[in-house]
């Protein structure tokens, strides 16, 4: 059984969360939400989302897969060098990072994104093409182990792609626009 965590911080999209976390929980996944300290963290459309763990004690080597809902909390995050750390342990084990709307704003804190192609919300694209990304206005974009997608209108294809990366769909279950690569 896949086991994934969601770095979240105050001001996240509600439904960036609310979505891929949900269909996870339905899958049988099993799913921690990381934040900086274990206070509530609240969405900008109401949403209160209870953490886990905080980020001190939580380990990459325990999970399977990283996502990192957009809003204004990747931005938040992106200034704890504890949660860039978490980010970067991921991509340095080879996992999966899912990143959605505004949250590859943390992938370019992290420092994973100079060489790839990715896709998000039009007000990033300018960052991501300066730190080196190729960027592409698709609803999934996959590069190797990483998943970006561009807004809430998206989540579908978003999780079914996630789900697929992780074992828990097959492949042949995502539609072909959604760019998914086994």
């Amino acid at each position: 059984m896949a086991r994934i965590a969601f770095v979240l911080g105050n001001d996240f999209e509600d439904a960036e969360f609310e979505t891929p976390h949900t269909t996870l929980l339905k899958h049988g996944v099993l799913v921690d939400v990381i934040g900086v300290d274990t206070d509530d963290v609240n969405g900008k459309h109401g949403t209160v989302v209870s953490i886990d763990k905080a980020v001190d004690d939580a380990s990459a080597d325990d999970y399977d897969a990283l996502v990192i809902p957009g809003g204004f909390s990747p931005d938040h995050l992106r200034t704890n060098g504890r949660i860039v750390d978490f980010v970067q342990a991921f991509a340095a084990q080879d996992k999966v990072i899912a990143a959605v709307c505004h949250a590859p704003s943390l992938l370019i804190e992290a420092g994973l994104v100079e060489g790839r192609t990715l896709t998000s919300w039009p007000s990033i694209r300018a960052d991501l093409r300066n730190a080196g990304a190729e960027v592409v206005d698709r609803e999934v974009v996959v590069d190797g182990k990483l998943i970006t997608s561009r807004n809430p209108d998206d989540l579908p294809a978003f999780t079914d792609t996630l789900l697929a990366a992780i074992g828990e769909l097959d492949p042949g279950e995502v539609a072909a626009d959604n760019s998914f690569t086994a």
